[in-house]
């Protein structure tokens, strides 16, 4: 599913990710017979629809139990299976979370943790829907992988390097419409940051469907005669270290930008710093709060998730 938006003096197409996600899970079962999805009830908003159709043997819907989902999905792990754990991340986060942190994390078991409609993407259905807490919950857990993938190309990549991955990774796969971010050849890397923008006054690091966000307020910032650096940040856990120093050490701050609560990517970028190179931050996202209820694009400028909410939070570090 596409649409456009105008940015700028261009319109930028707008994609899906979780049509990238669908697909890129009906090419990795088809390669390997190991390769299963869990669901809680959920084909039509993890548009399973595809793969339900291609392998309808392969597919396991627990119903709305999200919590004998993600432990069947460990057993199928354990039998040998390569399970896909697929439902809205608000749910699959906070009701199964002892499962996500015994029966994956603690077991490494190899299972991949699919958050669809991440962040606020339900926009009207509210608090109990938004997602906002999962970036933060889940980078305490020793021996996951979290990654948050900015458009559908990294979305694909990711799932594809998950799918070797002999251990258990949660993927945020965005509802939200997004334009193309990563360079063309771009190859995934966990703890490796995308340098986007070069930039020497500040830097702007986001996650998720954030990071187009940041590449804009780098836009803004250059008409003011600003020089922001973009690092784009595909894993919350494992951080790029090296990046992130670097940019502490070369530029006069960090902004991170998150569609989360800032104690996601900002507090984990900030506790990195703070024994390394410790540099002024500024924290975008949803600060301590319950996000209300209201339309997505209203509840990411209620929040400054926006090219002039992060050119202003970059403004204030500067002090200008």
């Amino acid at each position: 599913m596409t649409a456009t938006i105008d940015a700028g003096a261009s319109e930028r197409v707008l994609h899906d990710c979780r049509d990238a996600w669908v697909a890129t899970l009906v090419e990795l079962a088809e390669a390997d017979d190991r390769v299963v999805a869990v669901v809680n009830d959920s084909v039509g908003s993890s548009k399973l629809g595809p793969f339900a159709e291609r392998f309808p043997d392969r597919l396991v819907n627990v119903g709305i139990a999200e919590q004998d989902m993600v432990g069947v999905g460990a057993g199928l792990a354990n039998g040998g299976k390569v399970p896909f754990v697929s439902a809205a991340s608000c749910f699959l986060t906070a009701r199964a979370m002892e499962q996500v942190k015994v029966d994956a994390a603690y077991s490494q078991h190899h299972m991949v943790l699919v958050g669809q409609s991440p962040g606020m993407a339900y926009g009207e259905l509210g608090p109990t829907h938004h997602s906002i807490e999962d970036l933060a919950w889940l980078r305490t857990i020793p021996g996951l992988t979290v990654a948050a993938p900015c458009d559908p190309a990294e979305t694909a990549q990711v799932l594809r390097w998950a799918a070797a991955h002999d251990g258990p990774v949660f993927v945020r796969v965005a509802r939200m419409g997004v334009p193309d971010v990563v360079p063309e050849g771009y190859r995934f890397e966990p703890g490796k940051a995308v340098t986007l923008r070069e930039g020497a006054d500040v830097t702007l690091v986001a996650t998720g469907i954030a990071v187009s966000r940041a590449l804009d307020a780098a836009d803004v910032l250059a008409a003011e005669g600003v020089d922001a650096r973009v690092l784009s940040m595909p894993t919350v856990k494992p951080l790029d270290e090296a990046a992130l120093v670097a940019a502490a050490r070369e530029t006069a701050g960090i902004v991170t930008v998150e569609e989360a609560l800032t104690s996601g990517l900002g507090g984990a970028v900030a506790e990195l710093l703070v024994t390394r190179q410790p540099a002024p931050m500024r924290f975008v996202g949803v600060p301590d709060t319950f996000a209300p209820t209201g339309s997505v694009q209203w509840l990411l400028e209620h929040f400054g998730i926006t090219a002039a909410g992060i050119a202003a939070a970059a403004r204030d570090l500067l002090g200008r």
